[in-house]
């Protein structure tokens, strides 16, 4: 999203960039996700989830985004639900094929590499490189829920050239999924586990369970049992609530989605308990940047997605709608 965002409104403003992509095909994690893009409805709310966050940055994105939306219908993004269905939140679920077809079309013109790898460029830069989920779930070994190019590239630059990082870089946004070896890219959001809301939660030995009630967006679950032993838990769910929906999907689907993947699930008197594991979607932590999102310590780079931090430290924000308002501003910031 960041990197698609900045390279369109750079030919929107008469620019020729160079994109260079790491991946074999454009669209990043964005391509994988459910591509609901966001922002809490009332500012208050978005500094209460998020209080460790930049609230400069946080402003930023509240007060920009709507019209980024309309920028990406202009583009030709189809919008496969007008609003998000949450009562927090403002914003608009696109198809994210669609989506990254349309930044592609508006980005016609500029020079285009994928598969790339070597020296970064010389004169102004924006970073764009997705953070740093990959190396993070590996070390970590937790599942991976996103895409398999960000390794922190983007993070490595900024820090060579003496850029500031700011937020939590332990911290991440993730998802439960069933406890298998692999996810499939195809899968990540048909298997997500998003009913802890509903579950008893405990460590896979038993020795450990979730106290108090998950967030709305259960991040705070997620990385909760990401320090237990193997990032592994049992969701334990009663009859009553197997018909709970989450969006479009109830509680009885989701886990029969999990069984079918291969995922242990246990039958004790119409109560089901399903084996989960934490999945990394996005870092949290990165580089610090300003308002016109300049990489602070560091002339002639900036940033946008996930490679910025600072901006959810403590809770959880829609990491398209940053990665949309901040690669436009990126973009508007080099080329000024």
């Amino acid at each position: 999203m960041a990197g698609l965002s900045a390279a369109a409104q750079a030919r929107e403003l008469g620019a020729e960039p160079l994109v260079l992509e790491k991946g074999d095909r454009p669209g990043g994690s964005m391509l994988l996700s459910s591509c609901v893009i966001w922002r809490h409805r009332d500012f208050a709310d978005f500094r209460a989830e998020c209080p460790g966050g930049d609230e400069d940055l946080q402003r930023v994105i509240f007060d920009r985004l709507d019209e980024s939306l309309d920028w990406l219908e202009s583009l030709g993004a189809p919008v496969t639900v007008p609003d998000t269905r949450n009562p927090r939140t403002v914003g608009r679920r696109f198809d994210p094929r669609g989506l990254t077809d349309a930044l592609v079309r508006a980005m016609s013109g500029a020079r285009h590499r994928t598969g790339w790898s070597g020296t970064w460029p010389q004169g102004p830069t924006v970073l764009a490189t997705g953070g740093f989920p990959a190396r993070f779930a590996r070390e970590r070994k937790l599942l991976l829920r996103a895409n398999p190019w960000s390794e922190g590239d983007g993070l490595n630059c900024g820090r060579e050239r003496g850029a500031e990082t700011t937020g939590d870089l332990d911290e991440f946004y993730g998802r439960a999924m069933p406890a298998v070896e692999q996810v499939a890219e195809a899968d990540f959001v048909r298997l997500t586990q998003l009913y802890g809301r509903y579950a008893t939660v405990t460590s896979e030995d038993g020795s450990e369970r979730f106290e108090g009630e998950p967030t709305w967006s259960e991040t705070d679950l997620v990385q909760q049992i990401a320090r237990w032993p193997g990032g592994r838990a049992w969701y334990t769910v009663e009859p009553a609530a197997l018909q709970e929906r989450v969006r479009e999907r109830t509680v009885a689907e989701m886990i029969e989605a999990a069984r079918a993947a291969g995922a242990p699930v246990r039958e004790d008197g119409g109560r089901l308990s399903v084996l989960v594991r934490a999945a990394v979607t996005q870092t949290l932590g990165g580089l610090r940047i300003d308002p016109q999102a300049r990489v602070q310590g560091a002339d002639g780079l900036y940033a946008a997605g996930a490679d910025v931090g600072g901006i959810a430290t403590g809770g959880y924000s829609s990491g398209l709608a940053a990665a949309l308002v901040f690669g436009r501003i990126a973009a508007e910031t080099a080329l000024s």
